[in-house]
């Protein structure tokens, strides 16, 4: 393991805004389930989840952007996302905390009906068959995410993988879920709607990769 990532974990265990739990702690009685509002934010304020934060540039820029919700963004590499909670913590957005652990365990760490809205932001589409299950949008994911979800809440997936946007359109239509909005090229849409601007006016380093590259952007918004 190099330097900087042994200097980044240690200094992840330092900042406030960054919490480790062990996988012990996940499947025991994890101290914040149902306490994040309470005892991390200290406010009453919606919580919105980003699951698989990279670095971290969305929940910050989230954070930024709506002060008067709360940001969790989760990733178990916390080498990656150090540099969005020390960001976080330098510009005083007490609004934006990160959470290192495997997605899979999300409903062990968040009471029933505790978050408001989750995004899953440019996640590995997992394109061979037999990784079908680790797809974030697969079917066992978004049961979980509905164990913690409050009713009618909304899910964004935001992703350059065509392939994982058919795929999450079919599972969403095949479920009878309800989907909001889908667009196939964020940027090349002729028309928005109002409260969806911040889609391009925020980007994560894979986004800004994937465009560099001529790769389209696309959207879903969607209730389980």
């Amino acid at each position: 393991m190099g330097k900087n990532k042994l200097a980044r974990f240690e200094e992840n265990r330092k900042l406030p805004n960054v919490i480790q739990p062990s996988r012990a702690d996940a499947l025991g009685d994890f101290e914040l389930k149902g306490k994040w509002r309470e005892r991390v934010f200290k406010n009453n304020n919606p919580i919105v989840l980003e699951l698989g934060c990279g670095k971290g540039e969305y929940s910050v820029g989230m954070a930024k952007a709506f002060p008067d919700k709360n940001f969790i963004g989760v990733d178990i590499k916390g080498a990656r996302f150090w540099f969005g909670a020390k960001e976080a913590v330098e510009k005083g957005l007490n609004n934006a905390a990160f959470l290192r652990t495997q997605i899979e365990l999300i409903d062990c760490f968040f009471d029933e009906n505790e978050v408001d809205e989750i995004w899953i932001t440019f996640p590995d589409p997992q394109i061979k068959y037999r990784r079908g299950k680790h797809r974030l949008t697969h079917p066992d994911f978004l049961n979980r995410y509905k164990k913690i979800l409050k009713p009618s809440a909304i899910i964004h997936l935001k992703t350059d993988s065509e392939f994982l946007h058919g795929y999450t359109l079919g599972i969403l239509q095949g479920y009878g879920h309800e989907i909001l909005t889908a667009h196939h090229d964020i940027y090349g849409a002729p028309e928005y709607e109002p409260d969806t601007l911040y889609l391009r006016e925020i980007k994560t380093y894979y986004e800004e990769l994937f465009s560099a590259k001529g790769k389209t952007i696309t959207y879903i918004k969607f209730r389980l």
